[in-house]
């Protein structure tokens, strides 16, 4: 095995990552089931999360080692971050607030507008999206971050339109639908990741391309 370098670790991170969304959707499931919670489940959420911790501390001594920075500063930097992102939480000097939001809406808005004094500069709402996503997680991202940049007035961002589709109430149904497209795209040959993150890619460039106003909508901006 040779030395440890920030890219041969990727592996090792995405594959812990992963571990922790297994681990609590199989601890979701057994206490649905059971309808108790379970010892075991915490026990082994806490090894897969050390897992991933690991994983920050060696890419934090690889960095130091290169007299970058250290696990010290990675702490640092996202405590002064939590603070400064979540001024509806925090106080300045990290203190908590007296009082809160009383909706979500309004978070949201927070939020993105301390996002927006980070990074004036920023006119793509979705630069930052991680493109290596799985191709649903980069869908329902992008839309979020459609819709929020629409709502958000910013002149040159108005959502383009996704005619939804008609959909089951439960997730376990969705669930089921979505495996049967896919079953259907295999028998005509087709990928179905690769479909939709095509798709996801053409809507976010007829977002970029199509400058318009807050809420003018064109005649015809439906994305199929």
């Amino acid at each position: 095995m040779g030395a440890l370098t920030h890219e041969s670790l990727v592996e090792y991170l995405i594959e812990e990552a992963y571990e922790v969304v297994d681990s609590i959707e199989a601890g979701s499931r057994g206490r649905s089931e059971s309808g108790s919670g379970s010892a075991g489940f915490a026990d082994e959420l806490r090894g897969e999360l050390g897992d991933v911790l690991l994983q920050v501390v060696l890419h934090a001594r690889l960095a130091e080692e290169r007299g970058q920075f250290a696990f010290d500063d990675v702490a640092r930097t996202i405590t002064e971050k939590m603070i400064r992102r979540n001024p509806h939480v925090f106080k300045p000097d990290g203190t908590l607030q007296d009082s809160f939001p009383a909706t979500v809406e309004e978070i949201v808005e927070k939020w993105d507008a301390v996002k927006k004094a980070e990074k004036p500069g920023r006119t793509d709402p979705f630069e930052g999206i991680p493109p290596h996503l799985p191709a649903l997680a980069l869908a329902q991202k992008s839309l979020d971050r459609a819709d929020r940049a629409a709502r958000s007035g910013v002149v040159g961002h108005s959502r383009p339109d996704v005619v939804p589709a008609e959909v089951p109430g439960s997730e376990g149904d969705l669930g089921d639908l979505l495996l049967a497209v896919v079953a259907g795209a295999r028998e005509k040959g087709l990928d179905a990741e690769r479909a939709l993150r095509g798709a996801v890619r053409r809507y976010q460039q007829h977002g970029n391309e199509t400058a318009w106003k807050p809420h003018e909508r064109p005649g015809s901006d439906a994305v199929p």
